[in-house]
């Protein structure tokens, strides 16, 4: 496999870029991606089987399963970022070596129905909590501690829209490359 069709498998729908200037719009549309994602996964996945589900979805890749699992990992430690920084002072926030957490039983092996219905319940809360921000909260910001760089609110909102889109996109690729949709 070429160094570009590898990269292609990585990224289909691109590296994430943040606009020069985040608009009241583009959050909006952000927003409603975060609010409807758990749908379009599960729509998705909802019929696949366990073969499909520890597929990868590209050479040396996670599978299906551990996306999954990482969605509702990593959405969670988006979700207490953003209450860190609304209730403290440019908290630096915890990384975590989401490579690691995949690994373990609950992220490698099991049942995606428990991570589908975190997912459901903590995107409608996650919505509901950014529906209501002001401009000055979508401002406020934290503290990345191994990049060190400073990331707001309205940004992390962008980050997580890519996140959603980029991850459906592996399940979504793999699943039309292989003939299941």
């Amino acid at each position: 496999m070429t160094t570009e069709a590898l990269e292609k498998l990585k990224y289909p729908i691109g590296k994430f870029t943040i606009p020069d200037n985040i608009t009241s719009k583009d959050i909006q549309k952000w927003i409603k991606t975060i609010e409807f994602f758990p749908d379009k996964l599960e729509s998705l996945v909802e019929d696949f089987d366990d073969l499909q589900l520890d597929t990868p979805y590209r050479p040396g890749g996670w599978t299906v399963r551990q996306v999954i699992h990482h969605l509702a990992d990593s959405h969670i430690n988006s979700y207490v970022r953003f209450k860190w920084t609304l209730t403290e002072e440019k908290p630096t926030i915890k990384a975590y070596h989401e490579d690691r957490w995949a690994l373990l039983d609950d992220g490698a092996h099991a049942d995606i129905d428990l991570s589908l219905s975190l997912i459901e319940s903590l995107h409608k809360r996650w919505a509901y909590m950014l529906k209501d921000l002001t401009a000055k909260q979508l401002n406020r910001t934290f503290i990345h501690p191994e990049s060190k760089a400073e990331i707001s609110l309205k940004q992390l909102i962008g980050i997580y829209d890519w996140h959603c889109r980029h991850h459906f996109a592996h399940i979504k690729e793999l699943a039309k490359r292989e003939d299941w949709v």
